[in-house]
């Protein structure tokens, strides 16, 4: 079976910032990542190469692959910034209430922060995190 490319690592998540040349979008993602945090109280570790998770759990299918993988996440894409957070119910709703974003490959993509509205993205990044660990308890 193969293995996971998307691992936790011990790279850092100052260093990942300091690779994104734009730099309104490191701003930008460097106040996401402040912001769930700070409501939050998961400290950020990276996955992979390119990924800034908050908090793991753990899943197993019914095929046999399992693995580990963050409760949210936010990455820099090139075009955009790539929100990783469950199919939690109502999710719909609160996207209708977010501001300018698109959806797509399982992530909410944002241009810039302030396109949206904060307050629900906390919101919605916290509905996530409990909707992963009812989905997938430790």
């Amino acid at each position: 079976m193969a293995k996971n490319k998307t691992v936790e690592t011990k790279n850092s998540v100052a260093g990942f910032l300091k690779k994104i040349t734009d730099e309104k979008k490191r701003k930008d993602c460097s106040a996401i990542i402040d912001l769930i945090t700070e409501q939050t109280g998961i400290e950020p570790k990276m996955w992979g190469t390119g990924i800034v998770g908050f908090g793991s759990y753990h899943y197993k299918y019914e095929s046999g692959h399992e693995g580990s993988a963050p409760l949210a996440g936010i990455a820099s894409r090139a075009n955009a910034i790539a929100l990783y957070l469950s199919n939690f119910d109502k999710r719909e709703e609160m996207l209708s209430k977010f501001g300018k974003h698109k959806t797509g490959g399982g992530c909410i993509h944002i241009e810039k922060l302030e396109d949206i509205d904060t307050n629900v993205l906390t919101k919605m990044v916290k509905k996530s995190i409990e909707h992963r660990k009812k989905q997938f308890p430790a």
